[in-house]
């Protein structure tokens, strides 16, 4: 059973969240915060499998709260929830630590994906956030279809490395890991590992599997 708390400032908003995850099996809410504070003390007391962050909440905000929950809940995952999709509020989130990024739209099949792939501490991704990413790259007249460290990240998560044991291998945090998967993600117009590592292959960016 993966246990989750929701972290948003609307109740009504919670509420509606905890039905569509009560509708999935394997998935149960074990707390609920309206603020960043109460989100690291909820997730703190409950030691839950992932945290549904909202951004955008009273006090503490949800890329701050991000970063304590990470680093006073071991083995806890954050997957963004928002409603917001700017450049800047995913490249916060992911350098915070986060492990996905949805949107509040996202069908509850695909949250609940979302969720379970969080558990298993891979990175998901909305596929409007993914859109954003690759229009940003293809903005980028120079941009290299990817670069050398993510190409060696995505080697590495091929042999079916988690973030940490690639990060352990290269020498780099979980967080830059994370960093570099999201970029090739949004370069290969992808928004999971599985699907990113199918894509370099074909490209001949990586070696057949």
């Amino acid at each position: 059973m993966i246990r989750v708390v929701l972290a948003d400032d609307h109740p009504v908003v919670r509420e509606g969240i905890r039905g569509m995850l009560a509708a999935e099996g394997g998935i149960e809410v074990a707390g609920e915060a309206g603020s960043g504070d109460e989100a690291v003390a909820v997730a703190r007391a409950q030691a839950p499998d992932v945290v549904l962050m909202d951004l955008r909440m009273p006090g503490m905000d949800g890329v701050r709260a991000t970063e304590r929950v990470l680093a006073e809940v071991p083995g806890c995952r954050v997957l963004i929830l928002t409603t917001y999709d700017t450049d800047a509020d995913i490249l916060r989130a992911v350098e915070a630590g986060a492990t996905g990024y949805l949107l509040k739209d996202a069908p509850r099949a695909d949250l609940a994906a979302a969720v379970r792939a969080a558990a298993r501490g891979e990175t998901a991704l909305s596929p409007a956030v993914a859109t954003r990413l690759v229009s940003g790259m293809r903005g980028r007249a120079d941009a290299p279809p990817l670069s050398a460290r993510e190409t060696e990240v995505l080697r590495l998560a091929s042999e079916g490395l988690t973030n940490a044991e690639i990060g352990a291998r290269l020498f780099i945090s979980a967080t830059t890991v994370k960093t570099h998967l999201m970029r090739a993600f949004g370069k290969l117009g992808v928004s999971d590992r599985t699907a990113a590592v199918t894509r370099a292959v074909r490209r001949g960016l990586l070696p057949p599997r």
